[in-house]
C-alpha cells in the first residue's frame, strides 16, 4: 500500500472518531440536563393538583424523551468497545429485575409496577452507558463542569427572577412550613439540597482535574445554595461524608464498617425510633428531633404494612399515593396514608418488593461497589475520579436512609447512585485514557 493510499484511509477514521466524540458529548449533556434540570422545572407548589395521587407521575413528553434517550444510548452502548461492561453484575441485576417484575405482577396494580420496573431498567442502562460517553477523563471533567455550571445557573436564575417558583412559599398546599427555603428549579428543598451536595463533590473533582478556578466556583455556588435550602440533613452530611470518604480510603479495615454497618446503624437510629421507645427517648435526650420532621408516623405505618406482606411486598409503585390508599379513609387514624413515599429507601424497598427484594438491593448497591473498590490498587484508590465516585456513593446510600430514591426512574438521585457504582466498577476494570481517544480497548479505556 502506498503512502497516498494510507492517507486516504486515515481521513475517514479520524472523522469517524471525531463524530463519535461529538455524539458522546451531546448525549452526556442531554442526559445530565434531563435528570438535573428536567423538562418541567419551576413547578408551582401552590397548585392544589400537586396533592392528588397522580401528582409527580411522568407526562407524555417525559416518557417520549426518556425513550428516545434510552434508545440512543442503547445503540451507542452496543457499538462501544466496552459494551460488555454494561449491566454488570448481570446475574444479580437479572435476578433483581425479574423479582421486581414478579412482585409487580402479583400486586393489586400490576401495570403500574411493571411500568416502573421497565423505567428503572432503562435508567440503569443509561447510567451504565453514561460513563462511556466521554472519550477520556479530561473530556469527562469538561463535560461534567459545563453541565454543573448550567444546572447552577438555572437554579440561581430562578432565585433571582422567579422567586415564587424557586423559593418555598407560605401559600403552598403541601408544606407551607418550608416558606423561605430555596429550591431553585427542583420540586422540593430536600431535592435541591441533595443536588447541591453532589455538585459540591463535582466541584472538588473539577479543581483537581480541569480548572481550579471553575471548580472552586462550583463548590462555592453549591455550598451557598445548600445552606439556603434549609436542608439540615444534607448540610450536615456534606462534611460528614467527606470525612467518611477519607477514612474509607485510608483505613482498609473500616470500609465494611462505614458502608454496611454504618448504613445499618443509621437506619436503626432513624426508623428504629418509630417502633423502639427506649431508642426514641435516647435520641430525644441527645437533642435530636426523634420524629425526624414527622417521618416516624410514616415509618410506623410502613412497618405495619410490611408485616402484612413481608415476602412479596405490595409491588413497585403500588403502595404510596395510590387511590386505594389515599382514599381508603385511613387518614382518620394517621395522616401517613397521604404521604408521597416512605422517606426511607430501604424501608420502601422492603414495603414494595418484600424482604428478598431488600436483600438483593443491598447486594447490588452496597456489597457490589464495596467489592469493586477493595480490588483497586492503592494508587487508583487515590485518584480524583475514584474519590468522586466514593463520595457520591457514600452520600447517596446514607441519604437513602431519609429519602426514597431506589428504582425511581425519573430521579436524579437514583441516576447518580447508579453511575457512581458503575464508575467504581469501571475503575476496577480499566485504566483511564487520559489523553488519546483512539485507544478504546477494555483494558485501557474507561
Amino acid at each position: 500500500m502506498t503512502n497516498k493510499d494510507r492517507k486516504h484511509r486515515a481521513v475517514p477514521d479520524r472523522h469517524k472518531a471525531f463524530d463519535g466524540h461529538i455524539v458522546g458529548s451531546v448525549f452526556f449533556i442531554a442526559i445530565f440536563l434531563f435528570y438535573w434540570i428536567s423538562l418541567n422545572p419551576f413547578v408551582d407548589l401552590t397548585d392544589p393538583s400537586t396533592l392528588g395521587p397522580s401528582a409527580g407521575k411522568l407526562n407524555r413528553l417525559n416518557q417520549l424523551v426518556s425513550v428516545c434517550l434510552f434508545l440512543g444510548l442503547l445503540i451507542y452502548g452496543l457499538r462501544h468497545p466496552m459494551r460488555s461492561a454494561i449491566l454488570q453484575p448481570r446475574p444479580l441485576i437479572a435476578v433483581i429485575f425479574v423479582w421486581l417484575l414478579l412482585t409487580s405482577a402479583l400486586s393489586p396494580l400490576p401495570i403500574l409496577g411493571i411500568k416502573g420496573t421497565v423505567l428503572a431498567l432503562m435508567v440503569t442502562v443509561m447510567a451504565h452507558v453514561f460513563l462511556l460517553l466521554p472519550v477520556n477523563e479530561r473530556r469527562f471533567a469538561m463535560l461534567l463542569g459545563l453541565c454543573t455550571l448550567i444546572m447552577l445557573a438555572v437554579a440561581y436564575f430562578g432565585i433571582l427572577f422567579l422567586p415564587t417558583l424557586s423559593i418555598h412559599q407560605a401559600a403552598e398546599v403541601r408544606e407551607p412550613m418550608n416558606a423561605g427555603y430555596w429550591r431553585g428549579h427542583f420540586p422540593h428543598k430536600n431535592s435541591a439540597a441533595a443536588a447541591m451536595v453532589l455538585s459540591t463533590f463535582f466541584g472538588l473533582y473539577l479543581m483537581r482535574t480541569w480548572s481550579r478556578v471553575l471548580g472552586l466556583a462550583v463548590v462555592c455556588l453549591s455550598v451557598v445554595f445548600l445552606v439556603h435550602t434549609g436542608g439540615k440533613t444534607s448540610t450536615a452530611m456534606l462534611p460528614g461524608v467527606l470525612v467518611l470518604a477519607y477514612l474509607f480510603e485510608k483505613a482498609k479495615g473500616l470500609r465494611a464498617v462505614i458502608s454496611i454497618f454504618g448504613i445499618a446503624s443509621f437506619n436503626i437510629l432513624t426508623v428504629g425510633t418509630a417502633v423502639i421507645t427506649p431508642l426514641r427517648e435516647a435520641v430525644t435526650a441527645l437533642g435530636i428531633d426523634a420524629t425526624f420532621t414527622n417521618r416516624t408516623d410514616i415509618w410506623r405505618f410502613a412497618f405495619s404494612a410490611i408485616a402484612d406482606h413481608p415476602f412479596t411486598g405490595y409491588g413497585l409503585r403500588a403502595f404510596w399515593q395510590t387511590e386505594a390508599l389515599v382514599y381508603s379513609g385511613g387518614s382518620i387514624e394517621t395522616w401517613a396514608v397521604e404521604a408521597a413515599n416512605g422517606h426511607n429507601s430501604y424501608l420502601d424497598i422492603a414495603l414494595t418488593t418484600g424482604i428478598p427484594g431488600l436483600v438483593l438491593t443491598i447486594l447490588w448497591l452496597l456489597v457490589w461497589p464495596l467489592w469493586n473498590y477493595s480490588r483497586l490498587s492503592s494508587e487508583k484508590q487515590r485518584t480524583p475520579m475514584t474519590r468522586l465516585f466514593v463520595r457520591m456513593w457514600l452520600y447517596m446510600v446514607f441519604y437513602a436512609c431519609l429519602e426514597s430514591l431506589f428504582y425511581e426512574g425519573g430521579n436524579f438521585a437514583w441516576f447518580a447512585i447508579l453511575f457512581a457504582i458503575q464508575g467504581l466498577y469501571l475503575q476496577n476494570q480499566a485504566v483511564l485514557a487520559r489523553t488519546t481517544p483512539v485507544v478504546m480497548r477494555r483494558e485501557a479505556y474507561a
